[in-house]
C-alpha cells in the first residue's frame, strides 16, 4: 500500500493508468478522454436540452453553471471513477469492463457507495426525466404532464435493468448526444449567425408554416453526415459531434436562406417587438407581488450546514487512514472495515442534514 502521494501515482501508473485495455491493448488517451468528457454532454449542452431547465433562470450568468460542472466536475469525476473503478477490479479478480456501478460503489466505499450511487442517479436522472416527460406530453398531449413523466420513467428504468447500458454507455451517451446535437446546431444559427449576416430570426414563424422544412432536413442530412463518418471510421466517435455541428449549421443556414430567411418581415417584426415588451412588462408586474427570499440566518441552519461539513471531513480523513496508514494487509483490512461503517454512517448524516439545510433556505416561513 502506498505510504505517500508519489507513491500513490506509481502505483496508479502501472496498475490503473497503463495505456493498455483489458484486452491488452492500446487504449485511448487524454485526447479521447476530453472527447468523450464533451461527448457524453452533447446531449445536454450542444443539443441545447438543458435549455428546458434554465429558462427558469432569473440571469444569463446561471448558464455558466454548465461549463463548470462540465468541465471540472467531470474531470474529477471520471478520474475518481477510473481508479474506483481499477481498485475493485483488483479486489474482485475480474477486469473492469466486468464490473457494473454497484460492484465499484460497494468495494470501493462500502454501504456507502450504494447511497452515493442512488443519489448521484437521482439527482442526474430527474432533471433528464423531467425534459423527456416534457418532450413526451408534447406527442401524447392529451394525457397530464405527470402522468406522461412516469410511464417514461418506468419505461426507462426497465430498460436500465438490462446490463448492456452500463456496459455500453460510453457509445450510447455519444450516438444519443449525436441525435440532438444538430437541433442544438440549428438553433445556435438561428439566434446567433443569423442577425449577423443579415438572415432574419423566427422567419419560420413569421411565415405561418407549420413545419420548417430546412430545420428537419438539416437535422436528417447531419445524423446522416455523423454517423457516416463512424460507419467509415473517419474518427474516433468521441469527436463526431464537433464536425457535424458545424455541417448541420452550414446546411440549415444555406437552406434557410432558400426557404425565406433572407426576407424582411418589418410587421411580423413589429409585433414580435410588441409582444415581447407585454411579456416583459408582465413579468416585472409579477416580480412585485412575489415574496422576496429571506436569507436563512437562523442558528438551526448554521448547525445543519456545521454537522454535515464535519461528515465530509470524518468520511476524509477515514479515507486518508485506509490509503495512506496501512502498514500491512491486516491493518488494511481493519482500517476499511472501519471506514466502511463509519463512512456509510456519515454519508447518510451529510445528505439528511445537507438537504435539511437547503429545504429551510428555500423555506419562505423560517423560524
Amino acid at each position: 500500500l502506498p505510504s505517500g502521494w508519489n507513491e500513490l501515482i506509481s502505483l496508479g501508473d502501472k496498475s490503473i493508468w497503463t495505456g493498455i485495455n483489458s484486452a491488452g491493448e492500446p487504449g485511448i488517451g487524454l485526447l479521447e478522454v476530453i472527447g468523450f468528457a464533451w461527448a457524453a454532454n452533447t446531449i445536454t449542452h450542444f443539443g441545447l436540452i438543458d435549455m428546458a431547465l434554465l429558462r427558469f433562470a432569473k440571469k444569463k450568468s446561471y448558464g455558466l453553471a454548465t461549463s463548470t460542472g462540465m468541465m471540472f466536475g467531470h474531470f474529477v469525476a471520471w478520474i475518481a471513477a477510473g481508479i474506483m473503478g481499477a481498485g475493485a477490479a483488483v479486489i474482485i479478480g475480474k477486469t473492469i469492463v466486468e464490473l457494473d456501478p454497484g460492484d465499484v460503489a460497494f468495494y470501493a466505499l462500502g454501504w456507502s457507495g450504494f447511497v452515493i450511487v442512488i443519489v448521484a442517479g437521482w439527482t442526474t436522472a430527474i432533471t433528464n426525466l423531467y425534459r423527456a416527460g416534457l418532450a413526451a406530453q408534447a406527442i401524447f398531449h392529451r394525457h397530464s404532464r405527470k402522468k406522461t413523466t412516469i410511464i417514461v420513467g418506468l419505461i426507462t428504468i426497465a430498460i436500465a435493468c438490462f446490463p448492456f447500458v452500463f456496459s455500453q454507455i460510453l457509445p450510447l451517451l455519444t450516438y444519443a448526444g449525436l441525435l440532438v446535437v444538430p437541433v442544438g446546431a440549428i438553433v445556435f444559427a438561428e439566434h446567433q449567425i443569423f442577425p449577423k449576416i443579415g438572415y432574419t430570426r423566427y422567419w419560420s414563424a413569421y411565415r405561418n408554416l407549420t413545419f420548417s422544412t430546412p430545420a428537419i432536413v438539416s437535422w436528417g442530412l447531419g445524423l446522416v453526415f455523423g454517423f457516416g463518418l463512424n460507419a467509415f471510421n473517419v474518427m474516433s466517435f468521441f469527436y463526431l459531434f464537433i464536425p457535424t455541428w458545424i455541417f448541420t449549421i452550414i446546411i440549415y443556414t444555406v437552406l434557410a436562406g432558400k426557404f425565406g430567411a433572407k426576407n424582411k418581415y418589418p410587421e411580423e417584426k413589429e409585433k414580435e417587438r410588441l409582444r415581447n415588451e407585454k411579456i416583459i412588462s408582465y413579468q416585472e408586474e409579477k416580480s412585485l407581488t412575489e415574496t422576496k427570499p429571506v436569507k436563512d440566518t437562523t442558528l438551526f441552519t448554521k448547525i445543519l450546514k456545521v454537522v454535515s461539513l464535519i461528515a465530509l471531513i470524518i468520511t476524509l480523513i477515514l479515507a486518508g487512514i485506509v490509503l495512506f496508514s496501512s502498514a500491512n494487509e491486516n491493518i488494511y483490512i481493519e482500517n476499511r472495515e472501519t471506514f466502511y461503517y463509519y463512512a456509510f454512517i456519515c454519508t447518510v448524516v451529510y445528505f439528511v442534514t445537507a438537504y435539511a439545510a437547503l429545504l429551510r433556505g428555500k423555506s419562505k416561513n423560517i423560524s
